[in-house]
């Protein structure tokens, strides 16, 4: 879009949910408005205060404004990443995208995977941060914004906005909830706003379900879409979605996802942009199909768990620290060195018994590895363990903070949501030309979350998401279950013992002569999968790599 004068112009991606707000401020400014769009005000924003008209904009977004006057392009993401966007800058030549297929559609483009990134996604499951899978690619952090100059080929970068510091103040339990409820109640009020028809991910857990009982309060008429795999009872969320559903009277939707076709998986690695390891995609993408039948825009309860301490890894890091914490690191290092020297990957346990070497005053214990220095060693041919980086990349990007937990859900906030979760939700349901909201992740929740909320109110080491159960008491129906956490997956491991998952994971790891993984290190995966070690997900990482490798002609 370009704006009245053709002094500017944008390319856009995402929703801006105050701009009605912001319309009207900049008409009283004297701006004039040719539309009803939301791209037309960040257009008049940036001409009334430029690059500072970020700290206005309420939403998820990702764009480029070129600025013919002073010869410049600007480039900006939203807080937490819920829109993705890619650049490089060679010789003087600034090229972007919202995807990275997009800049791969230049022939000219190399296609060299960066050692460092794949030795991060073998590790953590994704590529963190501004790095990219393949080398002269960066991703733009989120919260971060670019301005590039064409006359000169300079370009800065900068975070536009920053997580708030926790507040050393009084706890007001009461008047938290208060301001919780108000700030969940209208961010979903501005979400559900939208020209075409909205519904709600409900699961049937806690963030979906307040998103729900919010959603209900301004709209008299709501849809609400939950997803079952049949046969699978332990994956089954029917039963709870039905409870909030019934209770607040709204149009209920139960969708049969079956057993998913292992040629969804090809279709996946190609949509993803780069390697990601995590199951969940599948049916993200399923009930995204789905949903997409009834509707165009869905409300989900995505950041709940990193604001407000959801994990279960939360409740045990803190038990690891109440059991252990009191001991010095180097009698605990024995024995997560044993741990990790004579248990093979996937063990039950393993983890967290390697754990027990961490530092609880300034590091993380790493629970969520898929692939360990040792492990990496074997499984990339030719590679030496000095050349492996993926440890002090992540030790690099710890949260300062003495408080355990502020720098669990922090480290998580940066790192797992916008490049595991928000990339999950972002690329399946567009797939499906579905967009998909997050009302949580309202910037004004965000820094309620962290610069107010103290940890106490969010996860013990025997309990979580204290303060939004307690929210749950207030608005959910007395019997619902606040402490079951299921989470979104599929019964991978059960696709896995025989039949087409089984045999399309072996021909694409064990018949592909030019792959970089060490074949006899894949067979014991294999081997070991039907004992307690949890290999599923690992198998599955890599097949999703050596996918989008072939689909990319990517190469080291």
């Amino acid at each position: 879009m370009h704006d009245g004068s053709g002094d500017f112009t944008i390319v856009f991606n995402g929703e801006i949910y105050n701009f009605p707000d912001l319309r009207r401020e900049l008409a009283g400014l004297h701006h004039e408005f040719r539309s009803h769009s939301d791209t037309e005000v960040i257009l008049a924003a940036y001409r009334e205060w430029g690059v500072d008209c970020l700290a206005r904009l309420n939403g998820m977004w990702a764009f480029a404004l070129y600025d013919a006057p002073r010869q410049r392009v600007f480039l900006a993401r939203d807080r937490a990443g819920e829109k993705p966007l890619f650049y490089s800058i060679s010789r003087g030549e600034l090229r972007f995208a919202s995807e990275l297929k997009g800049l791969m559609a230049d022939p000219a483009m190399p296609r060299i995977i960066d050692a460092a990134s794949f030795d991060c996604f073998l590790t953590m499951g994704y590529v963190p941060g501004d790095r990219c899978i393949l080398q002269g690619v960066k991703k733009l952090p989120p919260a971060h914004a670019l301005l590039f100059d064409l006359d000169s080929g300079d370009s800065r970068i900068w975070p536009h906005w920053r997580v708030p510091e926790l507040q050393a103040s009084p706890t007001d339990e009461g008047a938290l909830l208060d301001e919780l409820e108000a700030l969940l109640q209208d961010s979903v009020g501005r979400q559900m706003v939208a020209d075409v028809p909205v519904g709600v991910l409900l699961s049937g857990g806690v963030d979906s379900s307040l998103v729900t009982a919010m959603a209900v309060r301004g709209n008299s008429h709501v849809k609400t879409f939950t997803i079952r795999f049949p046969g699978f009872a332990k994956f089954d969320e029917t039963t709870h979605a039905r409870l909030i559903a019934e209770h607040f009277g709204t149009e209920h939707v139960e969708l049969d996802a079956g057993v998913a076709s292992v040629d969804l998986l090809p279709l996946l690695a190609r949509q993803f942009d780069e390697p990601m390891a995590d199951s969940s995609m599948m049916p993200t993408f399923l009930i995204s199909q789905l949903i997409r039948e009834h509707c165009t825009v869905a409300l989900g309860g995505d950041g709940g768990d990193e604001l407000f301490g959801g994990y279960t890894r939360y409740s045990r890091i803190l038990w690891l620290q109440e059991k252990f914490g009191r001991f010095p690191c180097i009698a605990r290092a024995p024995v997560a060195s044993a741990a990790e020297r004579f248990l093979p990957s996937g063990f039950a346990g393993r983890n967290w018994l390697t754990a027990l070497s961490v530092d609880f005053d300034h590091s993380l214990p790493w629970i969520g590895s898929f692939f360990d220095r040792r492990d990496r060693t074997t499984l990339m041919t030719g590679v030496r363990p000095w050349q492996l980086s993926a440890e002090s990349i992540r030790e690099a990007r710890l949260p300062e903070t003495p408080d355990l937990l502020q720098r669990a859900t922090r480290m998580d906030f940066a790192n797992y949501l916008p490049e595991d979760i928000l990339v999950k939700v972002d690329r399946a349901s567009m797939l499906n030309s579905l967009e998909v909201r997050a009302p949580l992740l309202d910037h004004r929740l965000i820094e309620f979350a962290y610069g107010k909320v103290p940890s106490s109110l969010k996860a013990t080491a025997t309990s979580r998401k204290v303060l939004l159960k307690k929210l749950c008491g207030r608005v959910l129906p007395p019997n619902f279950d606040r402490q079951r956490k299921q989470g979104f997956s599929i019964p991978l491991a059960d696709w896995l013992q025989r039949g087409p998952w089984h045999d399309f994971f072996r021909d694409t790891l064990m018949n592909a002569d030019d792959s970089p993984l060490d074949k006899r290190f894949v067979r014991r995966l294999f081997d070991r999968r039907a004992t307690s070690q949890a290999n599923s997900e690992r198998l599955l990482a890599l097949v999703l790599f050596e996918l989008w490798r072939k689909e990319y002609r990517a190469s080291f």
